[in-house]
């Protein structure tokens, strides 16, 4: 193990607004009183460490992700989903043409089957309303 002890990194403006919405969403819940999130925002401001930040970050939950950056991640999320797709056509096709090729003629093309499926779930999901929450929209007597 080496005891060697690395200096901190120097911040930049990116880290230093990282830090300030991260007080911003504490305040914003509850979890900073005005003054200590003033004292905290002074101090990220002046920061010129990493490690002077993450002290002033360090007992508070990261804020919750944007729509766009939740959007972003979920769009890669589904293009992967994708790719997996194709790696199964790629992969069922291969097993079919290797039994066409031992029967010496052309059968059914059975991976339409599960591909078609696989591809309509891929879909539905991409098409799927999100972010609804319509368990309130009903108090259950009837009225709205």
């Amino acid at each position: 193990m080496d005891d060697r002890h690395e200096p901190a990194l120097r911040v930049s403006d990116r880290d230093r607004d990282e830090a300030l919405d991260v007080l911003a969403a504490a305040l914003t819940e509850g979890r900073l009183d005005p003054s200590e999130h003033e004292v905290r925002s002074k101090r990220a401001l002046r920061a010129r460490t990493t490690d002077e930040l993450a002290v002033l970050t360090s007992d508070l939950p990261a804020p919750a992700p944007s729509r766009a950056e939740q959007d972003r991640k979920d769009l890669k999320e589904w293009l992967a989903e994708w790719r997996y797709w194709l790696g199964g056509a790629v992969i069922m096709t291969g097993i079919w043409g290797v039994r066409c090729a031992q029967k010496g003629e052309l059968t059914y093309y059975w991976p339409l089957t599960p591909l078609g499926v696989w591809a309509a779930v891929l879909v539905a999901v991409a098409i799927w309303p999100r972010g609804t929450d319509d368990a309130g929209a009903q108090t259950g007597d009837g009225t709205s």
